[in-house]
């Protein structure tokens, strides 16, 4: 697969890009090598190779699947300039 100039012309106009024409064969041919690099990827067997979802091995950090409010109600309003019962204050804004 390989892009010609009205291809390139047509991606500019669909991305808003505004595309002098001394950069349009430029621009094509950066699109063909991306073309192509994706094409050799293409070519790589990769039956039997498990999806990764990372190339560094990882364990997920799992917690509870459950509903709690937190209970952090205090640490949260612990820094406010007025709180009660877990609750910030603010003055009246609205008469």
């Amino acid at each position: 697969m390989s892009v010609d100039s009205d291809t390139v012309h047509r991606i500019a106009n669909l991305a808003r890009i505004r595309l002098p024409e001394e950069r349009v064969e430029p621009m094509r041919e950066q699109l063909n090598t991306i073309l192509a690099f994706v094409e050799q990827l293409d070519e790589v067997d990769t039956e039997g190779v498990e999806p990764m979802t990372s190339v560094v091995e990882t364990t997920m950090r799992l917690r509870a699947d459950a509903i709690t409010d937190g209970n952090k109600a205090d640490d949260v309003v612990a820094n406010a300039p007025s709180s009660e019962d877990g609750f910030f204050m603010v003055p009246k804004v609205v008469e």
